[in-house]
């Protein structure tokens, strides 16, 4: 069922390697008959069945970056961890290349439970996911449909849909705004279709990056172009393909958000630009839930968006926390 995927051998992360985990490539599949690849760390020596969480993100990224940094730092905690490359994007299949979706990337989260879940050395019981940036929205969607995630943590979270269909900081929140976009949208598909060429829409901006830019710009390009950097992944290249997001404009997610029943976990910057869209996130999830008590938000003082990719070098990262939350919601 599976394709069969080229995967490099060689230790290519943004981030040292441990020497405290075990590190091995993997597949699997999703319901859409994708193969994904992932990069699989387990705590060294660690015998029986283990707690286990999937990590993916953010949005445009590779397993190489954040996700991975995430991933095994958690095992070095003393879980087995997998970060994932998404559908269509670094070295997992599907084509045509960088293409995204709200329901394929729920679904390729919902697969990498699959896989963890008949894993020998999973305790199926005890599975989490991380979603980083804009896979942390998707985390969320993916928690209101799959009940076999047992905890949730979301970092530094996009909603996707949101940015999509409103602009940043909602400022293209219009019937007009959305016509436009819908037009550039059908006019593209028209010239992909005729070319066969579906040509790619633009990653960060080179470095040094321009004074006059927001400084959410610089803080992603300073991220991607600089200190992790990753030819493999779009933010770092030259981004999706034109058409490749076009589907969360007209597609909401976490309509049902409030109806999660597992430990939620919401993490973010003070300082970064994104926050709002954490801290709405929560108050939506918060509505009317049948089960408020696993649920929380940590606000990491000081702290801008990209902090809580690698750090920043401030340790944002809240490591620590995010141990005893998995184990507590995993007990």
């Amino acid at each position: 069922m599976e394709e069969t995927l080229v995967l490099t051998q060689e230790w290519d992360k943004t981030f040292p390697k441990s020497n405290k985990v075990d590190h091995s490539k993997v597949t699997f599949h999703n319901r859409y008959g994708i193969t994904l690849a992932a990069d699989l760390y387990k705590p060294k020596g660690a015998d029986g069945r283990l707690a286990a969480i999937a990590v993916c993100g953010p949005f445009g990224a590779v397993k190489e970056q954040a996700s991975g940094l995430y991933a095994q730092t958690m095992a070095e905690r003393g879980f087995l961890t997998m970060a994932f490359d998404p559908s269509y994007t670094g070295e997992s299949g599907g084509e045509p290349r960088y293409t995204a979706s709200p329901d394929i990337n729920t679904e390729d989260f919902q697969a990498a439970v699959d896989y963890l879940s008949v894993r020998e050395d999973v305790d199926p019981e005890k599975i989490g996911i991380i979603g980083i940036c804009g896979w942390g929205g998707l985390a969320l969607n993916t928690a209101a449909i799959d009940t076999r995630i047992k905890a949730t943590v979301v970092s530094t979270m996009y909603d996707m849909t949101r940015i999509a269909a409103k602009g940043y900081f909602d400022s293209a929140d219009s019937e007009e705004a959305r016509h436009q976009a819908r037009e550039t949208y059908s006019a593209a598909r028209t010239a992909i279709y005729r070319s066969g060429d579906y040509g790619r829409a633009g990653g960060c901006l080179p470095l040094p990056v321009p004074e006059d830019v927001p400084f959410y710009v610089k803080d992603y390009s300073e991220y991607y172009k600089g200190r992790a950097y990753h030819p493999r992944s779009l933010n770092s290249t030259e981004g999706w393909n034109t058409i490749g997001t076009l589907s969360f404009l007209n597609q909401p997610i976490l309509c049902y958000s409030n109806e999660i029943r597992s430990a939620v976990l919401i993490i973010h910057g003070e300082k970064a630009h994104s926050c709002y869209m954490g801290r709405d996130a929560y108050a939506n999830m918060m509505k009317g839930n049948p089960c408020p008590e696993n649920k929380e938000l940590l606000i990491i003082p000081g702290a801008v968006h990209t902090d809580l990719y690698d750090g920043g070098g401030k340790n944002a990262i809240p490591f620590d926390k995010m141990v005893s939350f998995f184990q507590k919601a995993m007990a």
